[in-house]
């Protein structure tokens, strides 16, 4: 059976890429390592094993040595050793330039975008017919001083670019080459046929030549690892015990009001830790409510940390990782801990809730230091493990009370007694109004809000699309952080109960979402209104993994109709070429564990919301039967590793584009932009983006303020109301113009830093293509904070 290796420049197409290789080359092993893996003197005699060479894409430039690693050196191995080769984008920019071409930056670049292909319909283009293709750089080469390179291929850019070349090969060598990207979703007529085409021609060459692959053994495999697909070994958990019962009572609860249920659980007792994904608008169906004891195990771990902290209630123990790394250590944590027997259709019964941060998943990709003065406070994995909790079924109105304790009828009597005697609202998705914030002689204290520096962000716009123009990205989100001092809800400082909660309520009232939640995990709480599901999936044996991105966002307005958003989202260039980007990259980051079975099963499609329409596409992928079932069952967290962080928060390529904003926004992101969600007992799990969303760390949340501290409001300027700095009452007064600042009333207060003020972070920010404007970029940035800054607005006028 045909053996490939396929060299990975870093890209963040890769897998899709060796997907189209098992398609076209049937039954064919395909083996995937870095660029850099292997010095050319360790790489060039393992060749002989394999049938061809496989040359991805990737960032950068292919006269950059970094860049291109070993791949260089291919184009040139001696004639004892050569071997069939098929270069994509980079590769082919690095097979012409080897060869006497130049690279060169187009004066347009093409990033998302398809094209038509023109070619000789020979060679690998033989019987191909039309190709529409997506074309993913922003350098192409110029063929004048490359005699041996001959070109096969072309698109025709008019005045951007003239003619450019999108196929060749070498005229005596086996190598071959495309620019545009035969593995892309929205490739049509030039992928599969291309490689069955590449196929034909290399077993050819090989005959004529009388190229004989070498026996497989252990020791090649060794040096350049499994065939894909594969689970890496430390991430199958090892140990099992015996599967616990859930035990389930249902309640019919007709309306069944979310904040109120929380409230007789007791979520306004600041001091304990509460955890609720809330459904507040449609699609969403389900809320889940952990009903946590005072010895429910917490999970929390930092970046770069040797050990994982586990809380029960005062005892907290160190739990070395050894050999393990964070994903890992989650994975074996759940496997003892498995569950059966819960209502198939509940989608929780009982796990894992929280969130996991930006840097958690960044740092997967891009290993790197601490920031020097790094002043993260929060926790990167800050978990709860869940064994009571109450799952709301919205569309059917019902309760399903959970347990996975033994011996816990009790409990279970109880909660269902209290919900069957509970008094619901009119409708489901209110709750009793927030009461007043502080006040001090009879002033209502406005939230201050310290906007980022908008002439840095755009800057740092600027900067990101000169990285795009270079080739080192396609798209890059840049964001920033919005800090808010707000004043805390006098009655709720008064009775010692949690004044965050009120605002969450405003929260979800003004922006409903339907992946909300409310987590107080002391010291962070974190108030969620994300639209964006980022990655779902399924109990075993069935394991449906699914992503839903979101790129392209109109909010609803008189005229703006489901056929004007259309034309706005579905029909935009920029909009469908982020949208597609991210959507190759999500399909990369699914293949890379399951295999081959991921499909594309809704393509930038216009969906409506409460407050928004979306542009959203859908992205599906299944396990592959050949692995095990045991690496099957243990397959969510190994997905969730490698598709972190979101794909939609960072660009493509991932890793090239994480280092780069590492460098360009100066700043950990933290909870911002990370996962929050839940990992099943029964196997499943689904978790969201958080964005629209607002976080506070409470170093020491029980202590009250003493009388000094209790004026948090005084006449005058404090650190957080220097106009200069950015930084501003939300009242008007030197906003940038927007309806949320414009709608603001000054009541004459400044707060300052205070056990009765809480000091919020909140992220926004935008995918920067090559057709951004810095400006309306900036723009759409501060759109993004108004949508969780009108709560706090809420908040000070209430």
């Amino acid at each position: 059976m045909p053996r490939i290796l396929l060299i990975d420049s870093y890209d963040s197409f890769t897998y899709n890429l060796a997907s189209l290789c098992k398609r076209a080359i049937p039954s064919s092993f395909v083996h995937i390592i870095k660029n850099d893996a292997l010095s050319a003197k360790s790489l060039f005699p393992l060749l002989r094993h394999f049938d061809a060479v496989i040359i991805g894409p990737g960032p950068g430039s292919p006269d950059i040595q970094d860049d291109i690693g070993v791949v260089r050196d291919i184009w040139h191995v001696a004639d004892d050793l050569l071997i069939p080769v098929f270069g994509v984008c980079l590769g082919l920019q690095s097979l012409a330039i080897e060869h006497g071409a130049e690279v060169r930056r187009l004066n347009v670049v093409k990033h998302g975008q398809v094209y038509r292909i023109d070619h000789i319909d020979t060679d690998i283009f033989q019987d191909v017919g039309t190709v529409q293709a997506v074309r993913y750089h922003s350098l192409h080469v110029d063929l004048a001083g490359a005699p041996d390179i001959v070109p096969l291929a072309w698109s025709d850019d008019g005045e951007e670019n003239g003619q450019v070349v999108m196929g060749l090969k070498h005229r005596k060598k086996p190598f071959w080459a495309v620019q545009y990207h035969p593995e892309s979703v929205c490739t049509h007529g030039g992928g599969d046929d291309v490689l069955r085409n590449f196929w034909r021609l290399a077993t050819e060459w090989s005959s004529a030549h009388g190229r004989a692959t070498l026996p497989w053994n252990p020791s090649i495999e060794a040096a350049i690892g499994p065939d894909w697909p594969s689970i890496r070994p430390e991430a199958i958990a090892h140990v099992d015990e015996p599967w616990k019962p859930v035990v389930t009572q249902t309640v019919q609860l007709p309306n069944p009001s979310v904040p109120r249920i929380c409230e007789m659980l007791g979520v306004e007792d600041d001091s304990t830790d509460f955890v609720m994904l809330d459904s507040a608008a449609a699609p969403g169906r389900f809320s889940i409510i952990g009903c946590l004891t005072p010895t429910s195990p917490r999970i929390t771990y930092a970046v770069g940390d040797q050990a994982v902290q586990v809380r029960r209630g005062s005892d907290v123990t160190s739990k070395p990782l050894g050999a393990l790394d964070i994903w890992a250590w989650l994975t074996a944590f759940m496997r003892t801990r498995k569950a059966h027997g819960g209502l198939p259709d509940v989608p929780f019964w009982g796990g894992l809730v929280g969130y996991l941060s930006y840097e958690i998943g960044s740092q997967t990709l891009s290993p790197l230091p601490p920031r020097p003065g790094s002043q993260n406070q929060h926790p990167d994995v800050n978990l709860v493990f869940v064994e009571r909790s109450i799952v709301l079924d919205l569309q059917a109105s019902v309760a399903h009370v959970q347990t996975i304790l033994p011996d816990d009828d009790d409990w279970l009597e109880e909660t269902v007694r209290k919900l069957q005697t509970f008094s619901s609202p009119a409708t489901d998705r209110s709750a009793r109004p927030p009461s007043k914030p502080s006040e001090v002689n009879g002033a209502a204290p406005a939230p201050v809000v310290t906007l980022p520096a908008r002439d840095s962000y755009i800057d740092k716009i600027i900067a990101a699309k000169e990285w795009l123009f270079s080739g080192d990205s396609y798209e890059l989100c840049v964001t920033a952080p919005t800090r808010v001092l707000a004043p805390k809800v006098a009655t709720a400082v008064s009775r010692g109960t949690s004044s965050s909660w009120e605002l969450y309520k405003i929260l979800r009232s003004r922006n409903p979402a339907p992946h909300s939640g409310y987590v107080r995990l002391h010291p962070s709480t974190l108030l969620s209104s994300s639209p964006e599901r980022f990655l779902s999936y399924s109990r075993p044996p069935d394991g449906v993994c699914q992503l839903r991105p979101i790129k392209g966002t109109v909010r609803k307005a008189p005229g703006i109709t489901r056929a004007v958003a259309e034309e706005m989202l579905a029909g935009s260039t920029k909009e469908v070429a982020e949208n597609l980007m991210i959507v190759d990259l999500i399909r990369h980051d699914l293949h890379s564990v399951v295999g081959e079975d991921v499909h594309v099963k809704q393509f930038c499609k216009v969906e409506e919301y409460e407050t928004v329409w979306q542009l959203v596409s859908v992205i599906e992928g299944r396990p592959d039967k050949s692995l095990s079932e045991k690496s099957r069952a243990d397959l969510g967290w190994e997905v969730l590793r490698a598709s972190l962080p979101p794909g939609s928060m960072t660009g493509a390529p991932k890793k090239r584009s994480v280092e780069i904003l590492r460098q360009l926004e100066g700043a950990d992101r933290g909870i911002y932009s990370g996962v929050v969600g839940y990992a099943d007992v029964g196997g499943g799990g689904d978790w969201a983006v958080i964005i629209r969303s607002c976080f506070k760390y409470d170093e020491n949340p029980t202590a009250p303020p003493s009388a000094e501290q209790s004026n948090g409001v005084k006449n005058g300027h404090s650190r957080h109301s220097s106009a200069t700095n950015g930084t501003y009452p939300a009242n008007g007064g030197g906003m940038p113009p927007s309806t949320f600042y414009e709608n603001s009333t000054l009541n004459g207060a400044v707060l300052t830093n205070s056990p009765l003020t809480d000091e919020w972070t909140l992220g926004a920010g935008g995918a920067i293509t090559a057709l951004s404007d810095p400006v309306a970029e900036w723009e759409e940035m501060i759109t993004k904070v108004e949508s969780v800054l009108r709560a706090f607005v809420d908040l000070g006028s209430s």
